[in-house]
């Protein structure tokens, strides 16, 4: 759980949680849904890997999984065995490596690829299947030859023994009638979950809201729910959180919001915004997040912006002098505490900085300048940050107070 002493926040986010549940009641709607604990359900592996240009060796993946694994992931998909030999090699190593969180295999509904399952012994897996209008006309196949294939692979693969959440590719754009005769027909023939997916990233929080309430009410609270959804829009963890709020029990998403287009919902901002903000569990170790975030950027070769949440370069890094003024005081500028996510603070020197700057800076460095000297020393910051157009650094910084620069 959560260190909320290390959590700065407000009360604006209480109250506006409690105004809503009181109008819920009084308009007799039933109050948002408040789960004891998310499940976070990593596909790095596998959607992460469709990140353009990615490739992720099976050793590679291994590495990830364990990591995963450390810093509490409840499932990681493996990956998709029949794509190539190499991702086949994956599931295996993933499976075999003693790991807590339970490992997952992907299928399409296609025979040869749960095969490949029943083959590697895994013991779960998703199983997909494309739902929507657009999607079908593009295959050539009609509703009924769908839910045929739907109800072929997930009957044999839970035949099998394997555990199946099906999948319903595309879901926030199928026909409703449409879409709840395709879970039905993979509940009916032996999944076990389902994933609400918001395959191109085009559900507002609202309509995520709607799609899992519609979908946990046909189907009954016993089959849990995922949500799975992408971020074209910029809401990949809005409605993540919405999906929560509905009823979903399980969020599935990547490290670093990886994957195709704009990516997957990324799972380390989702788990922050349901514990800090909403007060339900996900088991993940924030302490770890940035370790790991680092460990996928480096194998698949991408950075991220230095001011993404939890996870970027610049979040408890301070130039501007106003700022630096109160870097004293971590809540009067931080919404939380820095070793809550692993993350260290530091002043840095540029354009920007201020006469607390410069104090603090050169405390830091143990370096010993007079007060008097502090207005000429920012003032020599100030323009080598013009001149250079970047910061300046400590080394630049240690020669501007002894004068050899």
């Amino acid at each position: 759980m959560i260190d909320r002493s290390k959590l700065w926040t407000g009360t604006l986010n209480e109250t506006a949680l409690g105004a809503a549940a009181a109008a819920a009641a009084e308009s007799g709607l039933p109050a948002a849904a408040r789960p004891p604990r998310v499940g976070l359900y990593d596909t790095t592996l596998r959607d992460g890997e469709q990140s353009v240009g990615v490739v992720l060796s099976p050793e590679d993946k291994l590495e990830i999984a364990r990591a995963l694994d450390a810093a509490g992931i409840d499932r990681i998909e493996a990956g998709f065995p029949r794509v190539s030999a190499d991702d086949w090699r994956a599931v295996e190593l993933v499976a075999a490596a003693g790991l807590k969180a339970e490992v997952w295999g992907f299928s399409r509904a296609v025979q040869a690829d749960v095969e490949a399952l029943v083959e590697l012994g895994v013991p779960a897996s998703v199983i997909e299947s494309p739902i929507s209008d657009a999607k079908l006309a593009a295959l050539g196949v009609s509703h009924e030859a769908m839910l045929e294939r739907i109800r072929t692979a997930v009957s044999f693969a839970s035949s099998a023994g394997i555990k199946i959440a099906f999948f319903g590719v595309d879901s926030s754009r199928a026909d409703l009638a449409f879409y709840r005769r395709a879970y039905e027909t993979a509940v009916e023939a032996g999944a076990r979950e389902v994933v609400v997916v918001d395959t191109i990233g085009i559900a507002t929080p609202e309509a995520a809201a709607y799609l899992v309430g519609q979908t946990v009410e046909w189907l009954g609270k016993d089959i849990p729910v995922h949500w799975h959804g992408h971020d074209d829009f910029g809401l990949g963890t809005a409605a993540a959180i919405a999906a929560v709020r509905a009823g979903a029990t399980w969020v599935q998403g990547t490290i670093n919001g990886m994957g195709e287009r704009a990516g997957n919902a990324d799972l380390v901002e989702v788990a922050l915004a349901l514990e800090a903000l909403y007060g339900i569990p996900t088991g993940l170790r924030l302490d770890r997040v940035r370790d790991l975030a680092l460990l996928v950027q480096q194998r698949s070769g991408y950075a991220l912006a230095p001011w993404k949440p939890v996870t970027g370069d610049n979040l408890f890094t301070r130039e501007s002098g106003a700022v630096a003024a109160q870097f004293h005081d971590p809540p009067a500028i931080e919404p939380y505490a820095s070793e809550l996510v692993g993350a260290p603070r530091g002043i840095v020197l540029g354009k920007k900085s201020g006469i607390d700057s410069i104090r603090i800076k050169a405390a830091e460095l143990g370096l010993d300048v007079p007060g008097e000297r502090h207005a000429e020393l920012l003032a020599a910051v100030k323009q080598r940050g013009i001149e250079t157009r970047r910061l300046v650094s400590d080394d630049e910084f240690r020669a501007l107070c002894a004068g050899r620069a």
